[in-house]
């Protein structure tokens, strides 16, 4: 498809003639070629506005939805109930005495997994099931980058732990602990039988 020439504006025309003035020819005998004509300015000109529309009037809002991950006691709430339904009640109203427990509460990540490990398999290994573990909430502390920090490294970190190996086969079932054994500060770890 070839275009139309628009022809030179009367400014343009004015910026070509001062130009040319200063240019010397390459080739003195080769002829000069004739100036374009003069078109009138094409303006367009906006199409009036439809009455009664506006662009994205059809379209409905999204609402304003964040993609995070599920906090650990959503995930541990979501999880699949792998033990008796009554003493899973039992347990979550706080009406079963942990056989034992542990407190990580002031220990660093690297410190905690050992004694975690060394403390879930000696209490699986003495026919121990129900087993309190306890994190603490963590320090509530100022957060200055770009990706959002959780709180309490332990909170989140154990029940990560209790799922893969070594503990994972020892464990039943992790749940948030009942406000008389710690609340949100403690885990319930129900442990298998050695048959289970």
């Amino acid at each position: 498809m070839t275009r139309r020439p628009r022809g030179l504006h009367p400014d343009e025309r004015d910026l070509w003639h001062r130009v040319a003035a200063t240019a010397r020819a390459m080739h003195r005998d080769a002829a000069i070629p004739p100036e374009p004509a003069i078109l009138p300015d094409l303006v367009r000109k906006p199409a009036p506005p439809i009455a009664g529309f506006r662009l994205g009037q059809a379209a409905r809002p999204r609402p304003v939805k964040h993609d995070l991950a599920p906090t650990i006691d959503e995930r541990l709430a979501k999880a699949p109930r792998r033990m008796d339904r009554n003493i899973y009640v039992k347990m979550m109203r706080g009406k079963l005495a942990p056989e034992a427990r542990i407190d990580l509460h002031g220990m660093t990540l690297a410190e905690a997994h050992p004694e975690l490990i060394r403390f879930i398999l000696t209490a699986h290994g003495n026919g121990k099931r129900l087993v309190l573990v306890i994190t603490g909430k963590g320090k509530l502390r100022e957060d200055h980058g770009p990706i959002p920090q959780r709180m309490g490294a332990l909170r989140h970190q154990v029940p990560h732990w209790l799922a893969q190996s070594p503990l994972g086969s020892a464990v039943l079932q992790v749940t948030s602990a009942s406000l008389k054994h710690g609340g949100a500060g403690a885990y319930y770890v129900y442990l298998r039988r050695g048959g289970d």
